[in-house]
């Protein structure tokens, strides 16, 4: 949450010809309301069992091959998710730092459930995603086939990295 993968994603796409898939905006198309809303009148138990639900929709269609998808930031929170995306997707991790983090989402804080009140309290974020981080990454990185570090590159860059990345596994 909060590295940058729906813009590094719908970039790489431009840049590749592929097709790039959010899957919080593919569920909320299907649900017909926000993330946000969800998470509220349902909870996050019913949203995670959501994810898992449209990851195996997404992934079964064998037309994805071409398609980046950009998970949300607890997706893989989720066993089963994270066994779907390790078993049938090629996962890249975009490890940040927290001081990263903490700049990109408090500059642009959008709607995050996860995050709560924290978004307008720099010091509440900081410490808000150093518990999200200590729960999820070792997720993260035992789900990833690749981790790409970001902190202090900028989209173009990271790009670059993820399309060297992908024409290495197409060898």
């Amino acid at each position: 949450m909060g590295c940058g993968k729906s813009s590094i994603g719908r970039l790489m796409c431009g840049m590749t010809g592929s097709r790039f898939l959010d899957l919080d905006d593919w569920i909320e198309d299907r649900q017909g309301r926000k993330i946000k809303e969800i998470f509220s009148s349902d909870g996050e138990a019913a949203f995670r069992k959501m994810e898992v639900e449209a990851l195996k929709v997404i992934l079964a269609d064998n037309g994805q091959a071409d398609t980046v998808l950009s998970l949300g930031g607890g997706t893989l929170t989720s066993p089963e998710a994270a066994s779907l995306v390790r078993k049938k997707t090629h996962c890249i991790y975009l490890r940040a730092g927290t001081e990263t983090l903490v700049d990109n989402l408090y500059t642009y804080p959008g709607e995050r459930p996860m995050l709560g009140d924290s978004l307008s309290d720099r010091q509440a974020l900081r410490q808000r995603i150093e518990s999200l981080m200590s729960q999820r990454k070792d997720i993260y990185e035992n789900t990833a086939h690749h981790i790409v570090d970001i902190d202090g590159k900028e989209y173009a860059e990271i790009v670059s990295e993820l399309k060297r990345l992908s024409a290495a596994g197409k060898n």
